[in-house]
């Protein structure tokens, strides 16, 4: 299987700390040396200056990469310069200070959008329930009082200072957690979501860019007109899950060192995936795209659904586990493309005959130990090996 240079070593240095028995002295050592704590400071400014304030270079990213995929429309901006209006409390933003008075925001981007649209007449505000009259209407639109009233109002703001840990995948982790709990927006965010927002880089933007595949896209029924309409409502792409299935591959190529579970893996190898470089990142995407390829030209438009042997029939939907298995299987085979393509109905037909066995239920989403995730893949991995003849 083809490797991507960093990729091979990142395993090297174990980053799972197995817990151990303390003592409650070795607990108050723990907490007097501040491990696993950070440092914050909380603001409040009012809105006009806050608005002011994001025109400023490098003050702080209002619409980052990572926050692709638009979860608030215009009735939903509107109803937060409601809340102003009428004195509302409206939930903090938090930041992480990435430099000194430079942000990144860990959570409240929508909140900090609404605001910024509205100083900037971009919003025309629609769907107010208590104050209806001055629907359709921007901020200079508005009258002298009403415009007065909200320039009045504040936004608060926690900044996460600096992590107290000298481990970086720790200081990650712990940045993470606290993303997670201190999530406070109307749209609770998926874990992909939660990832783009703290690891976006080269990998994230890989993950991305994969995720639009035309072959991708179709096997799991994602739209792949980025103008379709049906494109926000579909569950994969608005909760980035499309973007975790692609993760998922990569590693999952990794699944010896599987640990802390799928979520807590996928976690971990979004964290090593900082150290990749340019040439990491080409070797990665011509993987993932011969490997697409490859099963695609096996399975057409039967790729990640699983066989029915009661019906037999394939499946009209594809299954998570079953991807994983397939993608992976594969991959571990790409040097053997042509022999695989040549025996095409050979691999249908053992394909089929996977489905009458009876571990066949984890091919499709039964177990989620490491065991049982490596003899989901290592089934198909055989079932190439057998028609290869290796």
């Amino acid at each position: 299987m083809l490797f991507a240079p960093v990729e091979e070593k990142m395993w090297e240095k174990s980053s799972s700390k197995r817990q151990k028995k303390m003592s409650d002295g070795e607990i108050n050592d723990k907490y007097s040396s501040q491990e696993n704590r950070i440092l914050t400071e909380i603001n409040r400014e009012k809105l006009p200056s806050f608005a002011e304030a994001l025109k400023k270079n490098g003050y702080m990213n209002v619409q980052p990469v990572y926050q692709r995929r638009p979860r608030w429309d215009d009735k939903m901006k509107s109803r937060l310069i409601e809340s102003f209006l009428i004195n509302i409390p409206v939930p903090p933003i938090i930041l992480f200070e990435i430099d000194y008075n430079s942000y990144e925001v860990m959570d409240g981007q929508q909140r900090i959008t609404a605001i910024k649209e509205f100083y900037e007449n971009k919003l025309k505000l629609t769907g107010l329930e208590l104050w209806p009259e001055i629907n359709g209407r921007t901020y200079d639109q508005l009258p002298i009082k009403v415009k007065a009233g909200i320039d009045r109002r504040s936004i608060s703001s926690i900044v996460i200072i600096a992590e107290s840990t000298s481990d970086p995948e720790t200081a990650l982790f712990l940045k993470q957690k606290s993303f997670e709990r201190f999530n406070t927006g109307g749209v609770d965010l998926s874990q992909q979501e939660v990832r783009n927002c703290l690891y976006h880089g080269k990998f994230n933007s890989l993950l991305l860019e994969l995720s639009r595949n035309p072959i991708f896209t179709q096997s799991w029924g994602i739209p792949i007109d980025e103008n379709d309409p049906d494109l926000l409502n579909n569950n994969l792409y608005k909760k980035m899950e499309d973007a975790e299935l692609v993760l998922r591959f990569f590693a999952l190529r990794n699944v010896d060192h599987f640990q802390r579970g799928m979520e807590g893996f996928l976690d971990l190898y979004m964290i090593k995936s900082s150290n990749f470089s340019d040439e990491d990142i080409l070797i990665l995407k011509e993987v993932f795209l011969k490997t697409i390829n490859l099963a695609y030209q096996i399975y057409n438009d039967n790729l990640f659904k699983p066989f029915d042997p009661k019906s037999r029939t394939w499946k009209k939907d594809s299954y998570k586990a079953y991807y994983d298995a397939v993608m992976v299987g594969f991959n571990r085979h790409l040097d053997k493309t042509k022999i695989l393509i040549d025996q095409k109905t050979k691999i249908i037909e053992e394909t089929q005959k996977l489905f009458e066995r009876e571990e066949s239920r984890l091919l499709t989403g039964g177990g989620k130990s490491k065991a049982e995730i490596q003899q989901r893949i290592q089934i198909f991995d055989d079932m190439l090996s057998q028609v290869i003849g290796e």
